[in-house]
């Protein structure tokens, strides 16, 4: 469930179809298949820590974890726009949980079959 390889990051990329709010940007892509994908990523300069950009990258993959099913047939990249930490990631998730809703609805038919 996850996009691995240049060119599957590449193929969200060049898409642009992405959805955004203050703490991420969220970019879609139908992939055809009856399961959705996920990709992050999490620079140095969304926080210089490694245990910091670790928690982002957890706390994105958990939420995604949840909401696969829905999501079915959906490429998904997430780009984090700032740090945040456990004070702040009730805030973040339900941030996030709202994107991955609104790009959902940018591909109503779930991509699957394209």
């Amino acid at each position: 469930m996850r996009l691995l390889k240049t060119d599957e990051f590449s193929s969200v990329f060049n898409l642009r179809c992405s959805v955004g709010n203050e703490y991420f940007q969220v970019l879609g892509r139908p992939n055809g298949m009856d399961r959705a994908r996920l990709g992050v990523v999490v620079g140095r300069r969304t926080d210089r820590r490694a245990v910091g950009r670790n928690y982002i990258k957890r706390t994105v993959r958990e939420l995604f974890r949840h909401e696969a099913v829905q999501l079915a047939g959906i490429d998904l990249v997430v780009r984090p726009r700032r740090a945040f930490g456990r004070a702040e990631g009730a805030a973040a998730r339900d941030a996030l949980a709202q994107l991955f809703r609104r790009i959902r609805g940018r591909f109503p038919q779930g991509g699957g079959g394209v």
